[in-house]
């Protein structure tokens, strides 16, 4: 079968860890047997005209920019070149939206919209003319027999506007019903339209999927996201090291796992705490360790290519981030499969469901300083305990949580929803 699988967020030049569950999945399909095509909706700065025009000036604005689109640019053989991938640093190159990701062809779908905080359920509407240019383009250059939306909002809601007749699968990972709906009517209205333009809805946890289900979802199927267990283990460093990999913000608690650390170095002199990831909160947590005196321990890596955030995090002992809405975490299981335990909050959708699945997850309530220093505290006395622990966190993932049973998975839901 023939898929088109629409996304807002996928890595991409500047930013290759964005989305890249949505990479992750879609290479997943592909090895399970289907054939995939990712167009990503890939917002512009507008001229500001355009934004009090609406969403068709905009798009006419822009239409010599999507007709230069439409084949990349030409090397002297007359081929497309892909982008530069490999280049972290480019900035987005507007000229050449096709390429390959990973031997998936990728193509970027420019669009124009006004600023998110005040107009994101409307974004669907600013994207779909771009969408459906790229859309028919594609029908008619390779077909494809269905289309899979990851989010309602905007993904959905612009393949819905588009009015093509293919059925649609929509992945919902938390954003539409965590956020988007919950925060305004416009919201709610655009979040239940994009749900109720699809055939069949996939959740990454059985919370996520009744919150779907609440915001208008016809049917249903949870689908786990994956991680793959290494081969062989990584060497551990030298010390100790407790590791959190994720974005900088403050719903990840990274504070709360600084707080544990100041805590427990009277009892763990080496103890060290390796921060993998970036965003808006890293000042704070960089004072905050100064505060507690602990900032000659801790290790911010920055944000990492996916590679070599697994890596890093593979060298460390024990994986703690007790973040709240938490609508499943790949990070959790990307951690367990390379045999260190992790620490997550109770009363999340995701981690509830892993720790329901099997060993080698632990649970604490959230903000609950305490009970995570505990938790810290247990595992690292008892080098048995925290083998044992690292063990059955690696079987955990291998039994449940594995990217070959992800694709299995999906392709299974697009058959179902062909049918």
């Amino acid at each position: 079968m023939k898929v088109a699988v629409v996304a807002e967020f996928y890595p991409r030049r500047g930013d290759p860890v964005l989305g890249v569950w949505a990479h992750r999945q879609a290479l997943a399909a592909q090895a399970a047997g289907a054939q995939v095509h990712v167009l990503v909706l890939h917002r512009l700065v507008p001229p500001r005209a355009s934004l009090h025009a609406g969403p068709g000036a905009a798009a006419r604005a822009f239409g010599g920019l999507v007709r230069d689109l439409r084949g990349g640019t030409p090397d002297s053989d007359g081929q497309a070149r892909p982008p530069d991938y490999g280049n972290r640093d480019a900035a987005p190159d507007t000229r050449d939206c096709r390429g390959a990701h990973d031997d998936l062809p990728v193509t970027y779908v420019p669009y124009v919209s006004p600023p998110r905080w005040r107009a994101y359920p409307a974004w669907g509407a600013w994207a779909a003319p771009a969408l459906g240019v790229a859309l028919r383009r594609l029908r008619r250059r390779e077909g494809f027999d269905l289309i899979h939306a990851h989010n309602a909002v905007p993904a959905a809601d612009a393949v819905r506007r588009v009015g093509l007749k293919a059925p649609l699968v929509v992945s919902v990972h938390g954003g539409d019903v965590l956020y988007t709906a919950p925060r305004s009517t416009a919201g709610r209205e655009a979040v239940a339209r994009g749900l109720g333009a699809a055939r069949l809805v996939l959740a990454n946890s059985r919370g996520i999927a009744s919150l779907a289900s609440a915001a208008g979802a016809g049917e249903v199927r949870v689908v786990h996201l994956g991680a793959d267990p290494p081969a062989a283990g990584a060497a551990r460093d030298a010390d100790p090291t407790l590791v959190t990999v994720g974005h900088l913000v403050a719903r990840k608690r990274h504070a709360d796992v600084l707080r544990a650390l100041a805590v427990l170095r009277a009892r763990h002199p080496t103890l060290r705490y390796a921060i993998v990831g970036d965003g808006p909160e890293r000042v704070a947590l960089e004072g905050l360790a100064a505060r507690l005196g602990v900032d000659d321990r801790v290790e911010f890596c920055g944000q990492l290519p996916p590679e070599a955030a697994l890596e890093r995090a593979r060298r460390c002992t024990l994986f703690a981030m007790p973040s709240t809405e938490e609508a499943f975490g790949v990070a959790y299981i990307e951690a367990m499969a390379a045999g260190l335990p992790a620490i997550g909050c109770r009363g999340e959708p995701g981690p509830e469901e892993i720790a329901a699945a099997g060993d080698g997850f632990m649970l604490v309530p959230p903000g609950d300083i305490e009970r995570l220093t505990q938790r810290i505290d247990e595992l690292l006395s008892d080098p048995a305990r925290l083998r044992e622990a690292g063990r059955r966190a690696r079987a955990t993932v291998a039994a449940h949580f594995t990217w070959e049973r992800c694709g299995q998975q999906t392709v299974a839901a697009y058959e179902h929803a062909l049918r």
